[in-house]
């Protein structure tokens, strides 16, 4: 049976004097990542491979001064609305909600102090191999309704992987979409743009087109003849070229479409394959959509691990979650938790070399 450890360290410390545990689990085989409680963050994933050296493989910063200062969501978790709200508004059970607009006109990724940057209670249990972050977002918190109590609990997944276990309750009707933001580079986490050796492959026929701020237009189209067809496998920078804005992806893809999306069962919804090192990153979620990003707002102003400047392209994320603006697009799966229900979702990312 293969063994795991978790051990507890001193990130640094907040302006107000408060501790930021990390936690760092590794396996028998040398794999090993790390999660903070600031932001409920993925700060590094070191991984092995038979062609070449362990590496980090996601994007970060070497120490906690970057992760309070970061504006592109390394590694962390964002709520309470993942992704963007149209307008930075919505109208819940006759009630208009105004939530910031800190992405252009439209809300991004839970406002401007958003689960990113909370530090959230932890508390290891090392007979499960698990960590779990809590954190009670306040009613009127960014302009959200209702006390929402979440729970993001890691764990090490068959040996080589990362398991997220996302729960929440409420006391009031909410909207609720998390999920993590790490940025992956499978040839290391300063090796360069993956455009080229990252071959990748998502398992669904559709995806939410866009308009010119990123909101989805309500239509949800067929990737077939398109440069968002992955579902064979295809480098991340083989049709890049041809996507609206020619900058990048930055997509949700359509892997199922429920009523509401508070649960779902866990698939294989991705996998990625790195030709220079034959690692490959396998991603399952019980979420009905996952939005694929290539870093496309990245112009070497993030200064990262190592002194490295991060430009665009190094890095991807598959962001698991439900449709974008999903509180405002009556075909879109609800993304509304009411006090009667809990959240409940698991993603799972796999490393194989």
């Amino acid at each position: 049976m293969m063994t795991t450890t978790v051990v507890k360290s001193t990130f640094g410390m907040l302006p107000d004097g408060k501790e930021v545990a990390l936690y760092t689990f590794e396996s028998a085989s040398g794999f090993q990542f790390s999660v903070s409680a600031l932001g409920a963050a993925i700060v590094s994933v070191f991984c092995p491979s038979r062609k070449s050296a362990t590496s980090d493989i996601v994007l970060g910063f070497d120490d906690l001064s970057g992760y309070l200062n970061q504006t592109p969501y390394l590694g962390v978790t964002v709520g309470r609305v993942a992704n963007r709200i149209a307008n930075g508004r919505f109208t819940l059970d006759g009630n208009e909600i105004v939530l910031a607009q800190n992405n252009g006109k439209n809300h991004l990724h839970g406002g401007v102090i958003g689960f990113d940057k909370k530090l959230w209670s932890s508390k290891a249990n090392e007979a499960e191999g698990c960590v779990t972050f809590t954190y009670r977002s306040e009613d009127g918190e960014e302009g959200y309704p209702g006390q929402l109590d979440c729970t993001v609990k890691f764990s090490l997944a068959k040996g080589n992987g990362i398991r997220i276990q996302y729960s929440a309750t409420t006391t009031k009707a909410t909207p609720i979409n998390l999920s993590n933001h790490s940025y992956f580079n499978l040839g290391g986490q300063a090796s360069g743009s993956v455009l080229d050796d990252h071959v990748v492959e998502i398992l669904a026929s559709r995806y939410t087109p866009v308009d010119d701020t990123a909101i989805p237009t309500g239509e949800i189209a067929n990737v077939e003849g398109s440069p968002f067809d992955f579902r064979k496998p295809a480098s991340i920078g083989s049709r890049i070229e041809s996507t609206p804005d020619r900058r990048g992806y930055d997509h949700n893809y359509v892997l199922s479409v429920p009523k509401d999306a508070m649960h779902g069962t866990l698939q294989l919804i991705s996998s990625v394959f790195h030709s220079g090192t034959e690692r490959k990153m396998e991603v399952f979620s019980t979420q009905p959509g996952m939005q694929l990003y290539t870093g496309n707002f990245l112009d070497g102003s993030v200064i990262g691990k190592g002194k490295h400047a991060y430009q665009r392209h190094e890095g991807f994320c598959m962001e698991t979650q439900n449709f974008p603006d999903a509180v405002n697009q009556e075909a879109f799966p609800s993304c509304v938790l009411r006090p009667s229900q809990t959240y409940c979702h698991e993603t799972v990312y796999q490393f194989s070399w």
